[in-house]
């Protein structure tokens, strides 16, 4: 028996990376996915899809649907939360992980760049939710996690597009948190202490293993949110290392992608510098 045994969860940007895998975490107690993303086949520069996400689920012994969703595209957010419901019954657990990257200045930011990142970012998480959020309220049950970060504004500088664009993510979890907490559902927001290994950081060249952490680490943050009562723990800004250590953990050793080497704290206070963390 999986501690999530009859729960569905839909993750978006699921074909790899951290999107994955949560999924496959999910899969793993026992938990009915949808793998959503744009990804319908993998590619040397991208490699991973939803398919393949997918069919890893179903090897673990996890109902999984593939769902092609652009989390731009209201229409197909709309369908794939209707074919959640209507093929697995319910939605649980909506995690808000797909992310357009776009780290530089205000004059390096043309407005193509800040509708990219609005998009995916806060305006396709607040369309994710709007879509799950009946669903939820209708069984009295629901967790909604956006991968955001604190609002920190002073972090904005160097990132202002992107961080409107996160900042916006988190303030949906602040704010929808008294809407709804009468109705058992939560939204809380997470993100990492440290630079996580991802196909986002290899690609852009940010930083490297003795900077990066394994997603293990967002992964098992993720699970101590969908461990709680959503009606007493809902609208926070957590850090996962600070929010796992209130659940007793205190070795992250393991989590390093360099065993020898501790990467250090930069929260949302990066900088970028020719490419560079």
């Amino acid at each position: 028996m999986g501690r999530y045994d009859g729960k569905v969860a839909f993750v978006t940007g699921a074909s790899r990376g951290v999107g994955k895998a949560l999924a496959l975490a999910l899969a793993k107690e026992g938990c009915a996915i949808v793998a959503a993303a744009k990804s319908v086949q993998s590619t040397d520069k991208l490699p991973g899809s939803i398919e393949d996400t997918a069919n890893e689920a179903r090897e673990l012994g996890a109902e999984a649907l593939a769902l092609r969703v652009d989390v731009r595209d209201e229409r197909t957010i709309e369908d794939a939360i209707g074919e959640t419901v209507n093929k697995l019954g319910r939605i649980d657990f909506l995690i808000n992980n797909a992310g357009a990257l776009h780290w530089r200045s205000m004059t390096d930011s043309p407005m193509k760049r800040f509708d990219l990142v609005m998009g995916v970012n806060a305006r396709g998480a607040y369309a994710c939710t709007y879509f799950a959020l009946p669903h939820m309220i209708e069984q009295k049950y629901g967790h909604v996690v956006m991968m955001s970060p604190p609002v920190v504004p002073e972090a904005a500088g160097g990132k202002i597009a992107y961080a409107i664009s996160k900042f916006g993510m988190t303030l949906i979890a602040h704010g929808l948190a008294d809407e709804v907490r009468d109705h058992n559902v939560a939204c809380n927001a997470l993100w990492p202490a440290t630079m996580i290994e991802s196909q986002a950081t290899i690609n852009h060249g940010l930083g490297g293993p003795a900077m990066w952490r394994k997603p293990d680490i967002l992964v098992d943050a993720t699970l101590a949110i969908l461990d709680q009562e959503p009606s007493s723990f809902t609208g926070n800004a957590l850090i996962d290392e600070d929010f796992l250590r209130t659940q007793g953990v205190d070795d992250f050793a393991h989590y390093r992608c360099d065993p020898n080497t501790e990467p250090p704290r930069i929260g949302f206070n990066f900088k970028i510098e020719a490419g560079r963390v």
